[in-house]
């Protein structure tokens, strides 16, 4: 049984680097991105999260590490 895509499910169409709350969901307890098979992301979606975490890291508004 396949995971349910959360940005279809939630018709988002654009990952914003700014919606933080929305990334959390996204990373580990340890601030690691997660992967697809654990988030159930399609690749396309995947490498806009990707790119939107590391933009919201670079701007302080994510942690890179976390413990």
């Amino acid at each position: 049984m396949r995971k349910q895509n959360y940005f279809k499910e939630h018709k988002i169409k654009h990952i914003d680097y700014k919606d933080v709350e929305t990334l959390k969901k996204f990373l580990t307890p340890h601030a690691r991105i997660q992967s697809r098979k654990r988030s159930g992301t399609p690749a396309k979606f995947e490498r806009e999260l990707a790119l939107a975490i590391k933009r919201a890291r670079f701007l302080g508004l994510l942690p890179y590490v976390s413990r």
